[in-house]
């Protein structure tokens, strides 16, 4: 892993925080589901829903009828809080943001470029059908998540970030400038500049993956499928511009960690699926990259206050601790009636949670 192995020898030995959130979560549905969301609650106490399940939950009652199945997977005792979104398409009336909004579960919209990533074939292909959606959102405070790649074939895939900050993102910004919005699991210096000279509307996302490697780690010495996302990993020098976003203490950037879970199976093949399963470990990751910048002291903020200030809730009234201790990662986790490869699988990770 890219910058995995540095630590501080002035780091402290055990840290205690503000129990987290997860602003960019997906969790998928089913027995899959049921197999996945316990890692989360234990460490969160609440995280942003993605909704891009088949088929993608692009209304507030089928939201709801998702989030039933969330807590009916946690049981009774969980304190979890998920935090539902909806799916935006070319058609989602401006009427279902105020439904959205009065069934008090929804948190924000999502908006995939069609074909950007795993199940957003039903996604946006032309933003400005969205305008009459996008000025109900901006009017009633409902926030706009976005996955920020063009999908054009021209387009290289490492500067898909760029092209669509150029393209898509600054004309958003320009037309709405009221509306929240934030630029999901950011990968590039490009977004982290963007996010910085923005209002105060504008924040970001960054996964402790995008933190922790870079390319290399998804292609020297063989291709890693299981390090494969979208976006993609990038340039050792766009993985330094977003770690030193992070550890400057910006209440523009927060924990998201686009934990996505597929099968071992679907991850082997060709299907070409998308995404770290993370989650079994979430903010042991995070801490050990803050660790590794010797910037432990800005971790509280950005896993546990800046995300509830940015979307205007209560940060959480528990902590967590962890603790400076290697572990060795599982070869596999149970996913439904398959297995689930963790972002180092059969490797150590150099803090765990202890309380």
């Amino acid at each position: 892993m890219s910058n995995s192995q540095k630590s501080s020898s002035h780091s402290p030995s055990s840290i205690s925080i503000i129990r987290p959130d997860d602003w960019h979560l997906h969790i998928r549905d089913g027995a899959g589901l049921k197999s996945v969301i316990p890692f989360t609650a234990r460490q969160c106490g609440r995280a942003i829903i993605m909704p891009n399940l088949t088929p993608p939950v692009t209304t507030t009652r089928r939201a709801q009828t998702y989030q039933q199945t969330i807590f009916d997977a946690l049981g009774k005792n969980s304190d979890f809080q998920p935090l539902m979104t909806l799916y935006l398409t070319d058609s989602t009336p401006a009427e279902e943001i105020k439904t959205a909004i009065n069934s008090g579960i929804i948190s924000a919209v999502k908006l995939y470029p069609a074909g950007a990533t795993t199940n957003s074939d039903a996604g946006v292909t032309d933003i400005k059908k969205c305008y009459q959606t996008l000025e109900m959102m901006q009017k009633l405070g409902l926030p706009l998540l976005v996955h920020g790649e063009v999908t054009h074939q021209d387009i290289d895939i490492f500067d898909r970030e760029k092209s669509f900050i150029d393209q898509r993102l600054e004309l958003i910004v320009r037309d709405f400038p009221e509306l929240k919005v934030v630029f999901e699991h950011i990968t590039t210096s490009d977004a982290v500049d963007f996010v910085i000279e923005s209002s105060s509307y504008v924040a970001a996302t960054i996964t402790a993956h995008h933190l922790l490697m870079n390319r290399n780690d998804m292609l020297v010495g063989g291709i890693k499928p299981h390090h494969y996302c979208l976006p993609v990993l990038k340039r050792e020098t766009h993985r330094e511009a977003l770690m030193k976003a992070t550890a400057s203490g910006n209440n523009k950037f927060f924990m998201g960690t686009d934990s996505a879970p597929h099968s071992k199976h679907n991850k082997e093949t060709a299907c070409g699926c998308a995404g770290m399963f993370t989650a079994f470990a979430a903010i042991e990751l995070y801490a050990e990259a803050f660790d590794n910048a010797d910037a432990l002291d800005k971790l509280e903020q950005f896993s546990s206050l800046n995300g509830p200030l940015f979307y205007g809730l209560a940060v959480n009234s528990d902590k967590i601790t962890l603790q400076r201790e290697k572990w060795t990662v599982p070869e596999s986790y149970k996913f439904g009636d398959d297995v689930v490869i963790p972002l180092r699988a059969g490797q150590t990770i150099n803090w765990k949670i202890v309380s």
